[in-house]
């Protein structure tokens, strides 16, 4: 396929001939198994249990996860590669492993005790457990450091009172990350801590999903910690205070996956806004022979390259462990913004059946407004940027 010549002259991966059969094998698993039934998805606002069950038999669950814990252990490249093909699909199918190879593992990976990752990773690599992030309370969002939730030590349990808010995944996890105040005393970020909460830990209740704008299939939900008790070993890693740092090294780093996954549906709206207007006809001719809907189809094609070139040159950048905070928030910032502007010239192009649901392409119109605020919003990636800007003035 075209996707894979292009893959091919990617240079900073581990198995050229490894990634390009898994990319082959995504390829084929998109076209023939999640696009025809997004329309099923969407209606049904479930995904089917054996469309779930073939994601953990390609390990899908596991792109990130090392390969000593079962895990494809891809590098952020090849995992970026991986994700711009899933994101040609509904993104709901996306979501369903994207918790655990993303914000619900990376914490553990990172920061997480041998015993830790020993017990989680392998059950999260195969997707017999689910994972979630719980950071974002009714009181804190893009302000994360001003999180209520608290950790009181009892002994040797921990106990966890507090509300958490849009969990991405919530009714299907069986792991929370939680993040948790356990210095009352302390002020922002300081005396956060992350912990590794089970779902069935007494006293930690699942809220009813909520109704959602796009992204049908998935689901988001409230997390409530009423005395929820939890042993101290559940403590991520081995130092309290430290979940604040966790949090942020961990959205640095998705931030570069759901960058992929926007240029993926980008990738997706190009292609079928370029069909259609080479099949409608108006005025006795083929609309795409009209210069200014050439004009947004360039504009289309345009954004999706610069998208793409960020994505992978940053990718590439943090395979070499340098320093990407700034390239990741550019990539988050632009690409998210930038899907927006390609989902709504897709809607224009299509005319009035763009906005008729029977061409999915409205669908995608309100799928991809999230992306411009989870993982921090593009008001967030703006201050992380000009604040690194001036920052490095000073060192």
């Amino acid at each position: 396929s075209q996707h894979t010549r292009v893959y091919k002259r990617d240079n900073v991966i581990k198995d050229r001939q490894i990634l390009d059969q898994l990319l082959e094998t995504v390829i084929r698993f998109v076209s023939q198994e999640l696009i025809p039934t997004e329309a099923q998805v969407a209606e049904q606002n479930d995904i089917p249990t054996e469309l779930i069950a073939k994601m953990a038999e390609l390990g899908l669950f596991g792109l990130s996860i090392p390969t000593s814990y079962g895990g494809l252990g891809l590098t952020m490249e090849e995992e970026c590669l991986v994700a711009l093909e899933l994101g040609r699909a509904s993104p709901a199918f996306r979501t369903v492993v994207g918790t655990n190879i993303g914000i619900g593992s990376q914490g553990l990976i990172m920061d997480g005790r041998p015993d830790q990752k020993d017990y989680w990773l392998p059950r999260l690599a195969s997707g017999e457990v689910i994972s979630s992030f719980a950071l974002t309370e009714p009181d804190a969002g893009s302000d994360a450091g001003s999180i209520r939730t608290s950790a009181v030590r009892d002994g040797d349990c921990y106990r966890l009172n507090g509300t958490k808010r849009f969990i991405t995944n919530a009714d299907k996890a069986g792991l929370f990350t939680v993040m948790a105040r356990t210095d009352p005393e302390s002020q922002g970020s300081r005396g956060v801590s992350a912990f590794l909460v089970p779902a069935q830990t007494p006293g930690l209740t699942i809220g009813i999903p909520e109704q959602k704008m796009g992204q049908h299939g998935t689901h988001v939900c409230d997390v409530v910690l009423n005395d929820a008790e939890i042993p101290a070993s559940a403590l991520l890693g081995t130092e309290e205070g430290k979940g604040f740092v966790t949090a942020m090294k961990v959205l640095e780093r998705g931030r570069l996956h759901i960058s992929a996954v926007c240029v993926g549906i980008a990738d997706r709206l190009i292609d079928e806004s370029t069909r259609y207007a080479a099949q409608r006809k108006q005025f006795g001719q083929a609309i795409g022979e009209f210069q200014l809907v050439q004009g947004m189809l360039a504009d289309m094609k345009t954004e999706w390259y610069a998208g793409r070139s960020m994505v992978i040159d940053a990718a590439r950048k943090k395979d070499l462990d340098e320093t990407v905070a700034t390239e990741s928030s550019c990539c988050k910032y632009f690409c998210s913004e930038m899907v927006g502007r390609v989902a709504d010239r897709a809607v224009q192009i299509f005319g009035g059946a763009g906005y008729i649901a029977d061409y999915g392409i409205e669908r995608f119109y309100r799928d991809v407004r999230i992306f411009r605020l989870y993982e921090g919003t593009s008001q967030i990636q703006q201050l992380i940027i000009a604040r690194n800007m001036l920052r490095e003035l000073t060192d």
